[in-house]
């Protein structure tokens, strides 16, 4: 082995654990989460343990995190993005951040809502910036609600009950950028809110 892998691979240890900590996980939380043990991860993050593929493909599935963020690899000159959309609770979801470990950035296409069906709300820590690209966006904030329209903006703390549907039967398309907090939570309770396919 050369001496440069060596050197990525003593890395990882130390780059697992505050990734970890940046994230806001625990051991068991991240175990439940990539069906990897606690004592596994544990010596992972303390370097007792060399990391696997089939180990670093797993906790960057968790964090969604490329490989190359978890090893140290050398950056590739090309910034651009390939995001790859996905789909919770109706909702197309594009991310537009590769790793960041303060923000993520999203763009969203939000399905038509009735107007008479109240927009469900969740609270955790994070932080939270909607942008409307297209279409009207109804936001409920606690007791109170707005509409925002196209090229309107904002931000709020997460600790306050929120959510935000299409304000009419059309679909509207949002820019989200959440703290790594926000994005856990609301992509965790979008998960459970999804009808199991």
């Amino acid at each position: 082995m050369t001496d440069d892998i060596e050197a990525m691979l003593d890395g990882v240890a130390p780059r697992l654990r505050e990734l970890r900590h940046r994230r806001g996980y625990t051991l068991a939380e991240l175990a439940a989460e990539t069906g990897i043990s606690t004592s596994t991860l544990s010596r992972l993050e303390s370097g007792l343990r060399r990391p696997t593929l089939e180990l670093l493909i797993r906790i960057a599935a968790a964090y969604r995190a490329n490989l190359d963020d978890l090893v140290g690899a050398p950056q590739i000159a090309d910034p651009r993005i390939h995001p790859k959309p996905f789909y919770r609770g109706g909702r197309a979801i594009i991310p537009l951040t590769r790793q960041n470990p303060e923000l993520r950035a999203f763009k969203m296409v939000l399905p038509g809502h009735p107007a008479d069906e109240p927009v469900k709300q969740g609270a955790h820590e994070g932080y939270d910036w909607i942008y409307v690209l297209s279409g009207r966006v109804r936001l409920a904030l606690g007791d109170e609600e707005i509409i925002l329209e196209a090229g309107e903006a904002a931000e709020f703390d997460t600790r306050v009950p929120h959510g935000h549907v299409s304000a009419s039967n059309e679909p509207a398309e949002i820019l989200n950028l959440l703290s790594v907090q926000g994005e856990r939570m609301h992509l965790r309770t979008d998960a459970e809110r999804a009808p199991a396919g």
